[in-house]
């Protein structure tokens, strides 16, 4: 593989803040700390390589370090899309002033954004990993997979595994401590990348719920892992899950409910949230979670 390493920057709007990013904790991502990188490894949207990127915050924009070949702009629009620095934070910010429980997490974390998977093709795997066992066991495991099948890259003195690319996936045919029944669902998917039908373009073009339909055709996707492929993987600013309980839990704590709101309760109080009812949901669960925290202290 070419040691190629360049760089590139990424503007940012509105207020931003990459710890925030960095440290989240969504999907295999576990960060414990955070030294000023943000450090990633995956397969590029074509599907034709894997790289190792370090982000790095500077005043207003992200430096992007990037390790591996692949067209340097659509690897730092894919970047953009998983940071959430692809939208505008001044109008993200308009939309929490307006709501008091929202300007209450956004005055605790100004700079939060969602961190989202690298890809509809690396989410639709992780489902697949990681169902039905604890998230660090499916983290290990794919950790593991990644550097026996994958790629491992040298990011900011660490070393960073991507995902086997679909044709590297087809040629696993056991792993262990992953069931036999899993290998086949992974094969599914890895011809699902090939055929074009994960493209993340293609699925952010489809109305989402049609895209969640279209998703659930793969084998071991069902609504909530559909729900989280198209929306976490393609970035979308704007759509509200009914399948994460976690959602409600922090609706009703935050918003004061005494009852865990229904959908139809749900939907209603994130009109409110519109355009960015996807951002506003992971930060009551991802900052929400830290106010309650500190209340009950």
């Amino acid at each position: 593989m070419s040691t190629a390493t360049r760089t590139i920057s990424l503007p940012l709007v509105g207020p931003y803040d990459l710890r925030e990013v960095a440290l989240m904790g969504f999907g295999h991502r576990d960060e414990a700390a955070f030294d000023g990188v943000m450090r990633l490894a995956f397969c590029t949207d074509a599907l034709d390589a894997q790289v190792g990127v370090e982000v790095r915050q500077h005043d207003d924009g992200l430096a992007l370090t990037v390790h591996g070949e692949g067209d340097l702009s659509a690897i730092a629009a894919q970047v953009a899309r998983v940071v959430s620095a692809d939208h505008d934070g001044e109008a993200w910010a308009a939309v929490c002033a307006a709501d008091p429980v929202l300007a209450r997490v956004h005055a605790a974390a100004p700079g939060f954004r969602p961190s989202n998977f690298y890809s509809p093709y690396e989410a639709a795997v992780w489902a697949v990993l990681s169902a039905r066992r604890a998230r660090r066991q499916g983290i290990a495991l794919r950790q593991r997979l990644s550097q026996q099948h994958g790629a491992v890259f040298e990011v900011a003195g660490r070393s960073e595994a991507a995902l086997p690319l679909p044709e590297q996936l087809l040629g696993v045919d056991a792993f262990p401590g992953l069931p036999a029944d899993r290998i086949p669902r992974l094969h599914a998917i890895a011809r699902a990348a090939l055929d074009g039908r994960l493209d993340v373009r293609r699925l952010a073009a489809m109305a989402p719920a049609d895209a969640m339909h279209d998703v659930q055709q793969l084998p071991g996707i069902g609504p909530f892992y559909s729900a989280l492929i198209v929306i976490r993987s393609c970035g979308l600013t704007d759509v509200l899950s009914t399948q994460e309980d976690h959602t409600r839990a922090a609706v009703q704590a935050l918003y004061g409910l005494d009852h865990a709101p229904d959908d139809a309760e749900l939907a209603r109080i994130a009109e409110g949230w519109r355009p960015f009812r996807t951002w506003a949901a992971v930060s009551l669960r991802a900052v929400g979670s830290r106010i309650l925290a500190q209340s009950a202290a």
